[in-house]
């Protein structure tokens, strides 16, 4: 299956040699995880296998590695190391359980106070064990955390200058973290904080709680907003209805001064019968559509206040939102593995299952983040 290069990069070293080494995320945290634990053994060499494919472009070769399976025992023999068919067969069992179309195409090594570079007899076991061209060998100083990558061509192992790690989902490598995880009962995370870890979580909190009273001073805004325009338009029906009210009284003060003028010219002609009945009937209808039209200004009064009442009574949607998110936070991340959610951030989830967000460097070690805006929607986290 032909791969298309990724995106998400970050660059370490110079990448101007061939072929191109690309590391997904979660090895390189695997691989610090090794060091810490070579580190606390105090002797003896870690090994890995390298899981991956390497795939050939128009004018270059490219080697993607997506996963690394830690050796039973990596054992020495003088100065050599020594790869025996248990090692060989266990690794092919977890290769086969996690990782069922990957390919093993080298190997990784932490061992404290040996310089990165490759006895011969390391050469020869290499060219054995991974005779394919490209293959990869890693030497790494548990201490101090430098690292040599090595690739097999022109019959021997040659240095790179550097290589590509890649930010991806990697189900395979997470599944067997976790799996890892399980058997050897985890890597606690330390109990001493630098300087630049309280920096960076006095941040996260201040940026919190900004959020909060953003969001708060938002809703009390709209709320206000809504309470103004119940009141302009019960202003607007009050003085339509006092308009028409008006109207209406000089209407009727028109006619009353008519029917005054008129009864007096007719009574002379007719005794005044006809037209005291005519403006008796006039003014009968101004009423009749006088109470009409205060009847429509009073239901469309109640209609805007019960509008209002309704609008008061409702629950906010983003409390609802938030117990929505607080009940599904008593499943997640129950079993060790927090899958990501959206509008998280590790402040918010170390907040979720720790009740403070003083976890966030402890799941960035966890989970290999170096940037914590780097999460996505759906990711699994490795809770300590």
């Amino acid at each position: 299956m032909e791969r298309q290069l990724p995106k998400n990069v970050r660059q370490i070293g110079n990448v101007s040699d061939s072929p191109k080494i690309y590391v997904e995320d979660y090895v390189d945290t695997f691989f610090a995880q090794l060091c810490e634990k070579c580190e606390k053994a105090g002797k003896g060499p870690v090994g890995a296998f390298l899981v991956g494919d390497i795939q050939k472009g128009e004018d270059e070769e490219y080697v993607y590695i997506y996963g690394a399976i830690e050796m039973h025992e990596l054992k020495m023999s003088g100065n050599e190391y020594v790869l025996d068919d248990d090692t060989w067969k266990r690794a092919y069992e977890d290769c086969k359980q996690f990782f069922e179309d990957g390919e093993m195409l080298g190997w990784f090594v932490a061992q404290p106070g040996v310089p990165l570079m490759p006895e011969p007899a390391t050469v020869k076991l290499h060219r054995k064990s991974f005779p394919k061209k490209n293959t990869v060998f890693v030497m790494k100083d548990p201490v101090e955390k430098d690292e040599t990558y090595f690739v097999h061509k022109m019959n021997d192992l040659m240095e790179i200058g550097g290589h590509y790690t890649y930010y991806e989902k990697n189900p395979c490598m997470q599944n067997y973290m976790i799996s890892t995880r399980k058997k050897s009962g985890g890597f606690p995370p330390e109990d001493v904080e630098d300087r630049a870890a309280k920096n960076f979580r006095n941040m996260v909190r201040t940026k919190g709680e900004r959020r909060q009273q953003k969001r708060s001073g938002s809703l009390m805004y709209a709320v206000s907003a809504c309470l103004v325009l119940v009141m302009i338009v019960m202003g607007v029906s009050m003085v339509n209805n006092f308009d028409r009210m008006k109207a209406v009284q000089t209407t009727l003060d028109n006619l009353s001064g008519e029917a005054s003028g008129t009864e007096a010219v007719e009574a002379q002609e007719t005794s005044g019968t006809v037209t005291a009945v005519t403006s008796q009937e006039q003014a009968k209808d101004a009423q009749a559509d006088q109470k009409e039209e205060d009847l429509s200004a009073q239901g469309s009064q109640d209609g805007s206040q019960e509008e209002a009442q309704q609008k008061e009574g409702q629950p906010e949607a983003s409390d609802t939102e938030a117990a929505e998110d607080t009940a599904a936070s008593v499943e997640n991340g129950s079993d060790g593995v927090y899958v990501v959610e959206k509008g998280d951030t590790l402040a918010i989830i170390s907040k979720k299952m720790y009740g403070d967000i003083t976890h966030v460097d402890a799941i960035c070690r966890m989970n290999g983040i170096t940037d914590g805006n780097l999460i996505y929607v759906g990711q699994k986290l490795l809770l300590p």
